[in-house]
């Protein structure tokens, strides 16, 4: 019997993290997980160790944060990692805004003690958790992997700089392999419903607040902009399930073992764009709610229309989504009925 290979992931308590983590199971991995909680829970952790079944035992967990070079050094010290998936980071545009040296010391700092350690360890295989916020306000629809890379603020600068850097570890060093990954709007959650996305505080993002107005822990869905040139005057993104967007990371680390690869870069989204209002209404049919919506002025730094080409990512990665917004919507309401309070009500449970 040969070990299976075995992934450190960084962030694997968050959204994205737990569910590629599930996936990294099922595919007959061996994880290791450190986050720091920051904006986690340790039950996303147990359920997914539930959901993978008799594979939920190649599952360990190390309440860590990778600014600890001591401790990340410790942990590769005592573990062979084959390649590591580095999703640890925050991720609030808002919040980068107001306090942009919490998100580069965070972000910024994180990333090059783990790149550093995992020199000192020869282990030189990365996939990582970037953003089509590298885009910028696209000028051209959709977005390919060559456009230009501009950031509008400094969460999406701290993913542009990140981007930046490992194309210079592997320029000046040609033994490591990087696969960045440019994720579009993830939505939705595990089918079983057991986990899903649990932002700390008031939600940033469209799809969360909507669960969160549905479930009653909102009054309205605040509608930024109805004056756009689109459909219906409301934003275009696009909307990925998180199902799939993890299925591209397992694709990522297979990727890795190409001996052609280098630095590469791929856009995962579904290459199709739905509206503010569009994804309201696919919410309303799925969860049988009606979500009443205060509409107001466009919110600064905030493109038109944005969405993804995902022809490399399906040609080189052999990757495509399969999920559409009805899923997306259906999924999202499964985790949301089941747990309106995300995983607080069973992390108080534990004492947490």
């Amino acid at each position: 019997m040969t070990r299976p290979m075995c992934i450190l992931v960084t962030g694997g308590a968050g959204y994205i993290g737990s569910h590629t983590v599930l996936q990294l199971l099922l595919n007959g991995y061996s994880t290791v997980v450190v986050d720091n909680l920051d904006n986690s829970s340790e039950v996303a952790i147990s359920r997914v160790r539930e959901l993978a079944g008799d594979r939920g035992r190649n599952l360990s967990f190390h309440k860590m944060d990778i600014r600890d070079k001591p401790a990340l050094e410790q942990l590769f010290a005592s573990t062979k990692f084959d390649a590591v998936i580095h999703f640890a980071g925050l991720k609030a545009v808002g919040e980068s805004v107001q306090k942009p040296l919490m998100y580069y010391n965070n972000n910024i700092v994180g990333t090059i003690t783990l790149l550093e350690v995992m020199a000192a360890y020869g282990c030189k295989k990365l996939v990582f958790s970037s953003s089509a916020t590298v885009y910028g306000w696209p000028k051209e629809l959709p977005c390919t992997e060559e456009f230009p890379l501009s950031a509008a603020n400094p969460y999406g600068r701290t993913k542009l700089m990140i981007e930046e850097m490992c194309r210079d570890v592997y320029a000046s060093d040609p033994e490591w392999k990087f696969v960045l990954l440019r994720y579009f709007n993830p939505v939705g959650a595990h089918p079983s419903g057991r986990i899903g996305e649990d932002p700390h505080g008031i939600p940033n993002n469209l799809m969360p607040f909507i669960q969160h107005v549905a479930v009653g822990r909102q009054p309205a869905l605040k509608v930024f902009g109805t004056d756009y040139s689109t459909k219906d005057g409301t934003g275009v993104r696009d909307y990925i399930h998180v199902v799939d967007l993890a299925d591209g990371h397992t694709a990522a680390l297979a990727k890795l073992s190409d001996p052609k690869i280098g630095c590469e870069v791929y856009n995962l989204g579904t290459g199709k764009g739905t509206s503010v209002l569009e994804m309201v209404s696919a919410f309303e049919k799925a969860s049988g709610k009606k979500i009443p919506l205060i509409k107001t002025a466009r919110r600064p730094g905030d493109a038109e229309i944005v969405y993804a080409s995902t022809t490399k990512a399906e040609r080189e990665l052999n990757w495509k989504a399969k999920y559409g917004i009805e899923e997306m919507c259906r999924d999202q309401w499964n985790w949301a009925s089941r747990n309106p309070y995300g995983y607080q009500t069973e992390a108080k449970k534990l004492g947490a």
